[in-house]
């Protein structure tokens, strides 16, 4: 049986790591994969040639910065762009759907309103809705959120799939079968708790309120949906 590939972009914070275990960890454990693939390209390991073997990719968050440009990240968007020309099934989130924004045409930047924490509604489109992979959600769910920057444009002939007020492009789909979540489907609510409450002061002095944030952060299986959907379509 072909394996799921997930290229590995950055860790979480030490204390999530040592809890839920690391962002490759958090995806696996939400899937009936008997083995993966992981790829550490944030530590310039090298990127399979032969995907033969890969019956679909994710592309995990991050604590970088897409903006910043760090060699690795470079060179993983150099990578990208060869997927386009197959079939390959392929999912990034939040760092890995700007990146992937990237390599084909968009624009990256930090989001004017700031950072985005906690639990959302995010709305599908209409392409959303008939969407192979996001149609199997509900036309508003929830989704677990932590990002500064986002896709202010997204790639020419991308689809856009989701957004809410605050995100425009929540989620695309560029040529059927290359897909970008900003949204983590990995994470659960005592991750995201994790992380609020370790950027609590920098939140505070960018006058959101933390507590009301907290109680706002709501347990649900949407994001586990999205990926094991992820899975059916890249497995057949």
């Amino acid at each position: 049986m072909k394996k799921l590939l997930i290229i590995k972009t950055g860790s979480t914070l030490p204390a999530i790591k040592q809890r839920y275990g690391d962002f490759e960890e958090q995806i696996i454990n939400l899937l009936p994969l008997a083995a993966a693939t992981v790829v550490q390209a944030d530590a310039g390991l090298a990127l399979p040639d032969d995907l033969t073997a890969i019956a679909g990719i994710i592309i995990t968050g991050s604590h970088a910065m897409v903006t910043d440009y760090p060699d690795w990240s470079v060179a993983l968007t150099g990578w990208l762009r060869r997927l386009r020309g197959s079939a390959m099934p392929v999912l990034g989130i939040c760092y890995g759907h700007q990146l992937l924004a990237e390599a084909f045409g968009g624009k990256v930047d930090y989001h004017p309103g700031g950072e985005e924490i906690g639990t959302v509604q995010i709305s599908l489109t209409p392409a959303g809705r008939q969407d192979a992979l996001l149609g199997i959600l509900p036309t508003v769910f929830r989704g677990y959120v932590s990002h500064s920057q986002t896709v202010v444009k997204l790639p020419p002939g991308a689809e856009l799939l989701a957004k809410n007020n605050f995100e425009p492009h929540h989620a695309y789909v560029i040529d059927n079968h290359i897909w970008g979540v900003q949204f983590h489907p990995e994470f659960n609510a005592g991750i995201v708790r994790m992380y609020l409450e370790d950027d609590r002061d920098t939140l505070q002095q960018a006058g959101k309120n933390v507590d009301e944030l907290m109680s706002a952060v709501q347990e649900h299986a949407d994001g586990k949906h999205l990926l094991r959907q992820f899975w059916r379509l890249a497995a057949g």
